[in-house]
Order: structure tokens, then C-alpha cells, then sequence
């Protein structure tokens, strides 16, 4: 029972996660969704490399990530949603600066919405 607790728990994160990726994009210009599944199929994407790629980029980058006081996490989100507009067909962001507002904005909502896109617990 537990293992379909997990994925409940992990559909309900890309479906909260699709919510909130297509909320940002609506109040961002810079940000291209092309229709509502690749906004769902983005929240899962994220969901994966953060579980995958996202720990091996903070480990390589601590010290940065010290000295800054955490606010280099925000350049890695960044990265991570660079990474995943180019798996992602229909996904659009029109530059660095996008993706960093992108990653706040995305941020502060699925904070409200009491949602993490980082982990699958």
C-alpha cells in the first residue's frame, strides 16, 4: 500500500506542479507553453531532474552556494528549467534571466500551494 501511496502522492505533485507552471507562464511574458499537457508534462520533467541531476549540481557547487548564502539555488533552478525547455517540446523560455524570474515565481506559488517540486516524499 505504501508504493501507491507514492505515486498518488507523486501524480499529485505533477498535477499541483501543472497548476503552478501554468500560472507562472500566464503572468510571464518571457515563458512559452505551448498547450496544458506540456505544462503537466514540464511539472514532471522538473520533478525528475530534480530528483536525478538537481543533488550531483549542488553538490558541485556548495562552495558558491555557501558563500552566496543559498541564493545560488535560484541560478541552479534556473539551469534546471533551462535543462528541461530543451527536452521539452512546446516548451519555451526566452532566456536566462526568464527562466531565473520563472524559478521564483514558481517558487512563491507552489509554496502556496503547500507544493515542492524538489522531492518525492
Amino acid at each position: 500500500m505504501k508504493s501507491s501511496s507514492k505515486a498518488g502522492n507523486f501524480l499529485t505533485k505533477i498535477l499541483i506542479g501543472g497548476i503552478s507552471v501554468l500560472i507562472a507562464e500566464f503572468l510571464l511574458p518571457g515563458i512559452h507553453i505551448d498547450s496544458f499537457m506540456t505544462g503537466f508534462l514540464l511539472a514532471a520533467v522538473v520533478i525528475l531532474i530534480n530528483i536525478t541531476i538537481k543533488p550531483i549540481l549542488i553538490l558541485l557547487t556548495l562552495p558558491i552556494t555557501i558563500l552566496t548564502l543559498g541564493l545560488f539555488l535560484l541560478v541552479i533552478n534556473a539551469v534546471v528549467l533551462l535543462l528541461a525547455a530543451e527536452i521539452i517540446p512546446g516548451f519555451e523560455i526566452d532566456g536566462f534571466w526568464w527562466a531565473l524570474l520563472f524559478a521564483v515565481v514558481l517558487s512563491i506559488i507552489n509554496s502556496l500551494f503547500g507544493n515542492s517540486l524538489d522531492s518525492d516524499n
